[in-house]
Order: C-alpha cells, then structure tokens, then sequence
C-alpha cells in the first residue's frame, strides 16, 4: 500500500493576507486536514469537501496521531499550525510521531510566518540586529530553565522577544523578566506590545520598560523588549544594524 504524505503547514498569523503561497498550495493539495480547531477556523474558507479533525487545546500528541493514521491509510494530511511549525509549533512532534512509529512516511514541512515577525512588521523594525525568542510558559520548561535564558539575553544586550508572555492565571512571569532586564537596560528602553497581530482585535503599542506592565499583556501577545540601541522614532520602534547614512 502506498502511504500518504504528511504537511505540517504554518499558516502564520491567521490572516489570509499572511498565508504563503506553499502553504495554500499544501492545503489544498490534502484530503485531509488536522489541526486546533481555532486555528482551522481562521481557514475554514479552505476547507471546504475535506475531511477536517478538530480538537481542543493541549491534544498535540493525539493530532500528530492522528495525522499519522490517515498517512498510513495512503491520504494525503495537512497538520495545521499556527506561525511557523518549527517554531514553537507541531513540526517537531510530528516528525518525533513519525520516528517512534517506524513509519517510512515522507513529512514535509512548509514554513509559516511568525508571531514574532509579524509583531516586528507591526513595530517597524525591532529585529534588525541580534535577538533571542523566549517563551514565558513553563508547562514544558522549567521555569528557572527560563529565567536563565532571559538573564542570560539580557546581558548579552539581545533584543527579546517574548511568546505567552502572561495569562489572566499567570502575571509574575513577566513581572519577574521587567525586573531581570531592567538591571541590564535602563527604564526607558523601548518595548512593543502586539497583542491579536494581523488579526480584527489588533492592537499595537510602544511603551518602554519602565511602563510596560501598565498595558494589557495576555497569551494573545507578543512582547519585543529593545536592545540597548533600540530607539522611537516617527512612531516606530527601531534597533540599528549598524548601517551608516
């Protein structure tokens, strides 16, 4: 029997403007789609005569599983994730379900635009030098395993970007990161926050590290913490590559 293959598909930030031509291609290329099922009602539009698997959140493992079942039955999967797959995303787990499976099943990932990016687009153009992702979740990191990291970026002088940078349960870690930074970086070090990016609920803002925690910071944002050369100007938030004009 001939096995389907396996797309673990980005869709980015959820806009159809933000879908990559290779992931809309992937898409509608499978049968079969898997994925949270937030994120295939961002796409429902392309899912129309497909056999669609939804599930909740936290169900990663049973989705991977699930994806590679269908594939082993010969259809073709899309396993939806949200922003880039390897980052943060299903593309690891799913090549992890694949292995343990003893599985000869072709996974091809197709990569997607991320939180982060999106947020720097949004900032104007925070990332143009050295910069470190962190996520703030300790559900699959030990928290000091996070701390380190953050002090660690802090005082390499990194521009940070932060994902799950708090919850309406979970507020102290990112008042524990204001605090580690702030003794690397002075108060006014510019910070953006970009909550629900490219999405109707957007909302951007430009604050700095003194202030940053009197705004609105939920798992829907994304937090971009300046380098000690970040600077405002003409409302965007700009780190120098080092250029000389």
């Amino acid at each position: 029997m001939n096995y389907g293959d396996i797309y673990v598909v980005g869709i980015g930030p959820g806009d159809e403007s933000q879908l990559t031509p290779a992931a809309l291609k992937a898409i509608e290329y499978c049968d079969v789609v898997v994925g949270y099922k937030t994120y295939l009602d961002l796409i429902d539009y392309l899912l129309c005569d497909k056999t669609i698997v939804a599930s909740s959140m936290r169900k990663e493992r049973e989705r991977c599983s699930q994806a590679l079942e269908y594939a082993l039955e010969g259809e073709n999967v899309a396993l939806i994730s949200g922003g880039d797959p390897g980052i943060y995303g299903m593309a690891g787990l799913m090549l992890e379900t694949v292995e343990q499976g003893g599985c000869d099943i072709n996974v091809r990932i197709v990569p997607g635009i991320t939180a982060a990016n999106a947020a720097a687009a949004l900032l104007g153009a925070p990332l143009m030098n050295d910069f470190a992702v962190i996520s703030l979740s300790d559900l699959m990191t030990p928290w000091e395993t996070i701390e380190r990291r953050v002090r660690l970026a802090a005082e390499g002088d990194f521009v940070i970007a932060l994902y799950n940078p708090a919850s309406t349960k979970r507020r102290w870690q990112i008042e524990t990161v204001r605090h580690i930074v702030m003794q690397y970086r002075t108060g006014d070090t510019p910070v953006g926050i970009v909550r629900n990016a490219v999405r109707q609920e957007q909302t951007v803002t430009i604050t700095n590290l003194e202030e940053m925690l009197k705004y609105s910071i939920d798992m829907a944002s994304v937090v971009i913490v300046g380098n000690s050369a970040t600077y405002v100007r003409n409302g965007y938030m700009i780190t120098p590559r080092g250029y000389h004009i």
